[in-house]
């Protein structure tokens, strides 16, 4: 059936016989492979016609040593594996059996070749099968090396072999039911190495070579394995994401549509799961139909998607490739076009540099068409994604996981007794948005410092100080680049950057919107601008997803650990302090002294100002501060908090004193605010200390008849009168009227 498939190539087989090795041992077995060598170059001459290896059970490890030695320095046979451009391997034991725990090989030998079987041989690979298994790994590594890329697929066998009455006597054969004698010969997991394509072939072992015609199912899997670049193994600690997924398979797949190059594109916050659910979508496509071929390139920078344009090149051997003065990305962008190719489905991950795909490099422009292609893009940025797929269509926005995902992920890697605390737990994902990024964080440290999440939980809610260095800490994830560190506050500032780089304004309002709380966050707020510049940065900030309105608001939110990285950026950049008094400043300036007459206006940026004030650290605008102090102050008074008035009001009093002295009329109105709070939060004998003291610098720095002096009297004779001192209290409301009057005389 090969010679129907492929009319164009020449085709051998390799036979050896099983009985050969009766009293050999396992290096006789391996030792084939440089016989295997020998053969292959002695047909080739000098040709460098392209090579494909099928190789079944114990042909495999044959076919891996060959490899092992054709790819040894100085090697003779290097020409046989810069020309191999696909292998597949049928149901090879590279990890022995998992039929029997005991006896691996006895069982799979046996099981096999009956009563042929060599003891020599079964002996010698359960003494050498840790040698086995690094011969194995050491063929992976050769596969995987950039420089080589082998195009592998790895079958295996899904229907079980009669195997153990073989190797058992009759009379104990008879007494085992067929449940117990019937097993799978090489599983899955011994049959497939990592990180590459497996398929499950309907079959037994002994029949997983043999194929009843070309329409034969498994014939035409093993004949149509694609191509597959994929840099992570498959993510075992993946969860979730169902919905998300099932809809993205069918948009990816280049079946769905016969007429066009499909692009998909994964948007959302850095750090939500949009590289893990394109993986997790590749190997489930993998799964499904392995005829199609698979490639990943990484959109960091130019070199990085060059690299993986030519490692597809050289997984596919195009002429030319490896030429120094080679068009990479153009060669592709051909190869790719081609119908010839088959169906393909390119991962273009972390496309969020719009100066890269639409700049002067232009990476955009090498992003190949076939009609059995199908392109899916991950970014973070909403403007390029629909830049890139022409429709909102052919976006999937992904937002952060529901509890029970979160809860989910957060326990993978922890034991029992630190997730013993639900309470804490849900705490915690709350505290962290359910953010995926950051719970693997989280999940890594609790790990590794062996503490539970009500601890970890502790250590975040301790201060901003040490959240941001538990959001800025370093994790291993083999499904992550390794060259990118696996932080959630350091993936943000690369967002942090592209934004500096590309829009002055929408990086100027995240830095402004880092000292507000993070809720409803009124649009009168933000510093003035433009409405064209204002409309395109506010975009640029949801593009990013760093903040969100609802419908038709006016109002925003902005991500709660998106705020503590800004300003632990803002603080690397030293620009913390000059921020804060601008956003001090602009408060100042917006927030009306609260009256009833504006009540609905103070209310909403109360909590803004609030956040702010508790943020700031030192600044060089002080009466910016006290401003808003006594305006915050007053608020609380208004609303009826008085012991918050009073602690705020108290603030502004000491910062006055600070500034501009204790005699002052801004620190005399200071003075007053605080007693007329002090006097309801905790009674009158405080109150009149301070209402006395506010008089007596109210007439010697303002004079008697001075309006804020004659206030101090009232509000002194108030006092003196709720505590019952009612002549004293008479005698100073009536010296206050009388003043007034003789104020008003004179005007």
């Amino acid at each position: 059936m090969l010679p129907a498939a492929l009319p164009k190539a020449r085709i051998y087989t390799y036979d050896w016989n099983a009985n050969y090795f009766e009293n050999a041992p396992v290096q006789t077995l391996l030792g084939h492979a440089d016989t295997l060598l020998g053969l292959i170059a002695e047909g080739r001459g000098s040709q460098t016609r392209p090579i494909i290896f099928v190789a079944s059970c114990f042909g495999g490890l044959i076919l891996a040593e060959a490899i092992i030695r054709a790819a040894q320095e100085g090697s003779a046979y290097k020409h046989i594996l810069l020309s191999t451009v696909g292998i597949v391997f049928l149901a090879t034991p590279f990890q022995g059996s998992d039929a029997a725990k005991q006896a691996r090989w006895q069982v799979l030998v046996k099981g096999i070749m009956g009563e042929q079987a060599s003891d020599k041989l079964i002996q010698d690979l359960e003494q050498k099968h840790d040698f086995v298994h690094q011969r194995v790994q050491k063929f992976a590594e050769i596969a995987n090396a950039k420089a080589v890329q082998l195009p592998l697929s790895c079958f295996f066998e899904t229907r079980k072999t009669e195997m153990l009455r073989r190797i058992l006597s009759p009379r104990w054969a008879k007494r085992l039911p067929w449940s117990v004698t019937r097993k799978i010969l090489v599983t899955e997991s011994s049959a497939c190495l990592h990180g590459f394509p497996r398929q499950g072939l309907d079959a037994t072992h002994s029949g997983i070579n043999k194929f009843q015609g070309p329409e034969c199912p498994n014939f035409k899997l093993v004949k149509d394995a694609g191509h597959w670049i994929v840099p992570f193994g498959r993510n075992k600690e993946f969860v979730g994401r169902e919905s998300i997924l099932t809809d993205l398979f069918k948009r990816v797949l280049p079946s769905g549509d016969e007429d066009d190059c499909q692009r998909t594109a994964i948007e959302g916050l850095g750090g939500v799961g949009k590289t893990q659910i394109a993986l997790e979508t590749a190997y489930r496509i993998r799964d499904v139909q392995p005829e199609c071929s698979v490639f990943w390139v990484p959109a960091v920078d130019a070199t990085a998607f060059e690299n993986a344009y030519r490692a597809i090149g050289q997984q596919l051997k195009v002429p030319g490739i490896d030429e120094e003065k080679a068009d990479v990305k153009a060669l592709i962008k051909s190869v790719l076009g081609r119908e010839s190719m088959g169906n393909w489905l390119l991962i273009i991950d972390n496309a969020d540099d719009e100066k890269l795909l639409f700049g002067d490099t232009a990476l955009a422009d090498y992003l190949p068409f076939s009609r059995k292609g199908s392109i899916l893009f991950t970014t973070r940025n909403h403007k390029l994604g629909l830049r890139l797929v022409e429709s909102e269509n052919h976006i999937i926005t992904v937002k952060e996981m529901s509890t029970d995902e979160a809860l989910k992920l957060l326990g993978k890697n922890l034991k029992s007794s630190q997730m013993s605390d639900t309470r804490s737990n849900n705490a915690l994902l709350e505290f962290l948005t359910n953010l995926p990024l950051a719970i693997r964080q989280a999940s890594a440290y609790i790990a590794k410092e062996q503490i539970s999440t009500a601890q970890y939980l502790k250590l975040c809610k301790s201060s901003d100080e040490d959240m941001v260095k538990l959001l800025s800490s370093h994790f291993d994830d083999r499904h992550r680049y390794k060259n990118i560190e696996n932080a959630i506050a350091t993936t943000w500032l690369i967002s942090f950057q592209q934004i500096s780089d590309h829009d002055a304004l929408a990086a100027d309002y995240l830095r402004f919107l880092c000292f507000l709380a993070g809720k409803d966050i009124p649009h009168s707020l933000l510093p003035s601008a433009g409405t064209l510049e204002t409309v395109e940065a506010i975009g640029t900030l949801k593009a990013y997803a760093f903040i969100s309105q609802q419908n038709e608001s006016d109002s925003y939110d902005i991500h709660r650990l998106v705020q503590i990285s800004m300003l632990s950026w803002l603080d690397g950049k030293e620009e913390r302090q000059e921020w804060t008094a601008k956003v001090l400043e602009r408060l100042n300036d917006i927030f009306p002294w609260p009256k009833h007459e504006n009540r609905e206006e103070w209310i909403r940026y109360l909590p803004h100002t609030q956040h702010a004030l508790q943020l700031r650290k030192r600044t060089d605008d002080e009466e910016a501060t006290i401003g808003l102090l006594s305006k915050v102050g007053e608020s609380f008074f208004n609303l009826g908090k008085y012991k918050e008035a009073e602690q705020i009001h108290r603030q502004a009093l000491q910062l006055r004193e600070k500034v501009l002295g204790k005699e002052h009329p801004k620190t005399l109105s200071s003075m007053n605010n605080l007693a007329n709070a002090y006097l309801i939060a905790r009674g009158n004998e405080g109150a009149e200390q301070m209402h006395r003291q506010a008089l007596q610098l109210s007439q010697k720095v303002l004079g008697k008849e001075h309006p804020h002096t004659l206030s101090s009297m009232n509000n002194l004779a108030g006092v003196l009168d709720s505590q019952g001192k009612h002549e004293e209290a008479e005698q100073m409301h009536r010296q206050a009227l009388q003043l007034r009057e003789k104020v008003s005389e004179i005007r």
